[in-house]
């Protein structure tokens, strides 16, 4: 399977010139639901104040923008070539997550970003 790691940055700017919730919603263009979905888990943020990967304040293994619990799915990114704690490698995953369930793995905040946008997957 091949999953896309590599995000885009519009023509003459540089990746760290666009904010994350600009990278997130260009990289999500397709599945407009998983923006709303980064919004709700992290609103759009994927570094704590102290520069390090931002952590669940719930549940300290969800980590970065799009909130994937490290616990149960760290091992299927390492698998993949994938690194949860960059921008790249949590959005690459989040969408190889998506595609084999859908929204379910983020129900936990479904009131925030509507469950009319829930998509199952299996």
């Amino acid at each position: 399977m091949s999953v896309p790691t590599a995000l885009s940055a519009p023509a003459g700017e540089d990746i760290e010139e666009v904010s994350i919730e600009e990278n997130v919603r260009s990289y999500f263009k397709d599945i407009p639901v998983m923006a709303k979905i980064a919004r709700c888990e992290s609103h759009f943020r994927h570094f704590g104040s102290d520069g390090s990967v931002l952590r669940g304040d719930i549940v300290p293994s969800d980590v970065g923008v799009m909130q994937i619990n490290e616990y149960f799915h760290a091992d299927t990114a390492e698998a993949l070539g994938l690194d949860l704690h960059t921008l790249p490698g949590n959005l690459a995953y989040a969408r190889d997550l998506f595609e084999r369930e859908g929204t379910t793995p983020w129900l936990a905040s479904v009131k925030c970003w509507g469950r009319d946008n829930h998509i199952a997957r299996k």
